[in-house]
């Protein structure tokens, strides 16, 4: 599977650098495969490979960039692919080439432009645009992106929110903020932007003294420093998700205009992070947003405590520029810190699980800084609580209450009694699932049992039991993994045990198994004899005229008689007539999790009219929680096997009634025929080969490979366990009673067809020769009559004879010359003995082949006398003639 994958990957990368051949594609493959190692990066690796490509890239900070981006996004394979790409850098023929086909690809690129290109062009007077008007050009481009743009797509995002959020809980939609709070911008607590020129165009602040001009900062940064804008510093619009830039009074002095240049980026994390608190406060980016904003809004609360201070300061005039910058200095780095995390969370679009490893990737990338790394474990933290409320509800309850769509467990509408409807059932894998960019990084390793914890309490709290864990503690966020991995395992272990003893105890699963043992892989003896016998004529008829509670009855009866009388569910068999024969039900089994399956499944059943035995088969009525593991795909395995032995059961009882019909023959028989022994020791090799075939699909295949499934199911820790060994239990025997591979099955078939044919040929004969004796009989009581009777007796003898010779003249072609019989005979032991040797011939082969799955016991027991393998020696020996030939 990996090796598909570097071949896919490989592929696709240079499919998509526009690289085209396969000899290059291969290279790179052996050279993947080569150097492959257990691990694909590591912490330390990945940071070096994203070192090299940043200094390989003509802008090392978009580089940069886009990496933090797209590793906010929780990207999983965002390490591996940079350091795939940073060895591709290390190869210098790579790079030539891909610096060739980048250059003709821009060629290309260029002449397509330059061909539809018309009057869409910048007239330029100058070669370089003045540095006023690009300023210009850029106020104009943020003036329409901040009036247009910006608002549109947080809106659209937040409605897209909203209405996923309405759409999974129609009951509960999410609450609507009123136009008001968005039309009213000075709610939001940040800067309030206009086009109004900055400073008073009547006295410019730089002809006050420096003093003068001090004061008046230290005031306009005070406003500043909470989102208002002063009298010579005012806030430009935000470029799309760029931080806020100021503009100062120009005829500020030099000095002064240095010190306020230093304080201005704690304004602008200020805005940042408010913003981003007010957006990610609503309702549809859910609650692990909502308790981050409410940790920052606590740590923003510290930071106006600081600014009132500071206004304090300056309203007794003891506050001067120096002391604001030194004062302010300790916050700057918590600011950054937050409006970092702000904007990450913000440009990947970050919710639930996202942002929790966005921020536990941070607090761990901090290792070295303590005071930072205390910051963002604070944040952490508080943004993880309902996250873990959630977690807990999953691991302690096996309940989800995911109103954002944040846990990493999805939930699926499926019903649990659509497992006996369902052909392929697919509740167990799809009722929950996981999804990937939900799982918090510091969960990934524990994802597939945090999933499975609350799969197995939500089955037996679906059955009406109260499950609480008792080892249920708060779980909480910490730098060592181990707290909470502990709790997550105390709850694994506690929900397995508990469902397994359900199953196994309360529900009796083994017991239900052994029961389904006894009709479906006939460990009944006695049973099927009763049943056999009873059904006998009813299901010799068209599968349209049997009577289905007829059938019934008769089921009822035979359970009663025999042994299966003690089974405590006998109850729960019942009959079915399938609308398909026993091929057709294998090949919708082998389609089954394939392409094929919906077009097999949906095809409308062949218009052949099939006869009660070829429709016959039992069904098994399971319930809720033990339809988890006897599914419908399971008892369609086992209707597969019994179908296929009912059927060899068949075949044997027609070539004992042909024994029988030849012990009777004899009497009839008024010459010695050759091809009587010639029959009879072909009837007994057919007979051989089905009881043959029988036993060893019965104590070769089902009885060893039941007793191992019994062995691991005492020692199966969890229902997944459970369903593991029940299911290879079925494709096991499936396997080595034929039935999985079509070559084998059609040999078998035909074999099976020959044996039939021959049995009603048989028949045939056997009846024609009594019809033969009778007539004979009364030819000669009618010769005595005739001398000794009287006239009165005459006529009625008369009219039985006319009538014997009717029935005589009707079956004239079934008292041929024995020559006639001798070649059909002669003809069936050809075609029988040619499929046999066919049959052992492929077996030989898929046993040496297969070595899980040893075919060769039936060799053995068929050709146990080495009849068979001088005929397969010769037909080897002519088969490599005709080769060489």
């Amino acid at each position: 599977m990996s090796e598909f994958r570097i071949h896919h990957d490989v592929n696709e990368l240079l499919g998509l650098l526009n690289v085209r051949g396969g000899d290059g594609a291969e290279v790179y493959i052996d050279l993947l495969q080569k150097n492959r190692t257990p691990y694909v990066t590591t912490t330390v690796s990945a940071h070096s490979a994203k070192v090299k490509m940043a200094e390989h890239s003509k802008t090392p900070e978009d580089f940069l960039r886009k990496y933090d981006e797209l590793k906010s996004k929780n990207a999983r394979n965002l390490d591996p692919l940079v350091y795939l790409l940073s060895k591709l850098t290390e190869d210098k023929e790579t790079l030539k080439f891909l610096q060739q086909n980048a250059k003709e690809r821009s060629e290309m690129s260029a002449n397509a432009a330059s061909s539809t290109t018309t009057s869409y062009s910048i007239p330029a007077t100058s070669g370089k645009m003045s540095m006023q008007e690009l300023e210009e050009l850029r106020k104009k481009l943020g003036n329409v992106t901040a009036s247009s743009n910006v608002p549109q797509s947080s809106e659209v995002i937040r409605k897209m929110l909203r209405d996923r959020h309405n759409k999974k809980n129609p009951t509960q939609p999410n609450p609507v903020f009123p136009n008001w709070v968005y039309d009213r911008p000075a709610l939001i607590g940040d800067f309030i932007t206009s086009p109004t020129p900055v400073g008073d165009p009547v006295v410019a602040i730089g002809t006050m003294p420096l003093a003068a001009q001090e004061q008046a900062l230290v005031e306009d940064l005070l406003y500043v420093l909470i989102g208002v804008d002063g009298r010579d510093i005012a806030a430009q619009p935000v470029l799309g998700r760029q931080s806020r830039s100021f503009i100062v009074d120009p005829s500020l002095d030099m000095s002064i205009k240095e010190l306020v240049s230093r304080i201005l980026p704690v304004a602008s994390c200020y805005s940042t992070i408010t913003r981003f608190t007010e957006e990610k406060s609503s309702f549809e980016y859910g609650q692990v947003n909502h308790a981050l904003t409410a940790a920052m809004r606590t740590l923003m609360k510290e930071y106006l405590i600081l600014v009132t201070q500071l206004e304090h300061l300056h309203g007794q005039g003891t506050l001067s520029l120096q002391k604001l910058w030194f004062y302010i200095q300790p916050t700057m780095r918590t600011m950054e810190i937050l409006a970092s995390i702000a904007t990450s969370v913000d440009k990947g679009e970050c919710m639930g699980g996202s942002t929790l490893s966005l921020l536990h990737d941070r607090t761990f990338n901090y290792t070295g800084d303590s005071q930072a790394q205390e910051l963002c474990l604070y944040l952490t933290k508080a943004a993880s609580v309902p996250y873990f409320e959630i977690l807990e509800k999953w691991i302690y309850r096996g309940i989800i209450k995911d109103p954002y769509s944040e846990f990493m467990v999805e939930e699926h509408e499926l019903q649990k009694e659509k497992i006996q409807e369902d052909y392929n059932d697919k509740y167990w894998d799809q009722r929950y699932t996981i999804v990937q960019h939900r799982i918090p990084s510091f969960l990934q390793k524990m994802a597939d049992k945090i999933l499975n914890t609350g799969k197995y309490l939500n089955v037996v709290r679906e059955c009406g039991r109260d499950v609480t864990c008792p080892d249920a503690k708060e779980v909480l966020y910490t730098l060592k993994e181990r707290a909470y991995v502990e709790q997550i395992e105390k709850a694994y272990y506690y929900a397995s045990k508990v469902l397994l003893d359900f199953l196994m105890e309360e529900k009796e699963l083994v017991s239900r198994l052994r029961s389904i043992k006894h009709y479906f892989l006939m460990d009944k003896g006695d049973f099927f004899v009763h049943f056999m016998d009873l059904t006998e004529e009813e299901l010799k008829k068209p599968v349209d005229d049997i009577i289905p509670p007829r059938l019934e009855a008769l089921l009822e009866l035979a359970l009663r008689m025999s042994t299966a009388n003690t089974d405590p569910f006998k109850d729960d068999l019942k009959i079915d007539l399938m609308p398909h024969d026993v091929i057709t039900q294998l090949l919708r089994v082998l389609a089954i999790d394939t392409k094929q399956e919906k077009a097999i499944i949906n095809a409308e059943p062949t218009e052949v009219s099939l006869s009660g035995l070829e429709a016959f088969s039992f069904d098994y009525i399971v319930k809720w929680p033990l339809s988890l593991i006897i599914n419908r795909k399971a008892l369609t395995r086992y209707q597969m096997l019994f179908r296929h032995m009912f059927y060899c059961k068949h075949v044997e009882r027609l070539l004992c009634n042909v024994w029988i019909s030849n012990k009777e023959a004899k009497q009839y028989s008024l010459h010695s025929a050759k091809w009587f022994a010639a029959a009879f020791a072909l009837r007994q090799r057919m007979l051989n080969f089905v009881q043959n075939i029988q036993y060893y699909m019965m104590f070769e295949v089902m009885e060893p490979t039941w007793h191992i499934m019994e062995n691991n199911l005492k020692s199966a820790s969890n229902i997944d366990d459970v369903l593991c060994h029940h299911t290879s239990f079925l494709d096991n025997c499936l396997k080595d009673c034929m039935l999985t591979n079509p070559e084998l099955l059609r040999i078998f078939s035909k074999l099976m067809s020959v044996c039939v044919m021959f049995t009603n040929c048989m028949q045939r004969f056997m009846h024609s020769m009594r019809i033969d004796s009778e007539m004979k009989r009364l030819t000669l009581e009618h010769g005595t009559m005739e001398s000794s009777s009287a006239s009165a007796e005459r006529a009625e003898e008369a009219e039985k004879k006319r009538l014997a010779s009717k029935f005589l003249a009707e079956h004239v072609d079934a008292l041929q010359s024995d020559s006639g019989f001798e070649a059909t005979i002669s003809k069936f032991d050809s075609n029988f003995s040619t499929l046999l040797l066919d049959l052992l011939d492929k077996l030989s082969i898929y046993s040496t082949n297969d070595c899980e799955h040893s075919m060769i016991n039936i060799i053995y027991r068929l050709d146990f006398n080495g009849f068979y393998t001088e005929r397969l020696e010769r037909m080897a020996i002519e088969r490599s003639q005709k080769t060489a030939s």
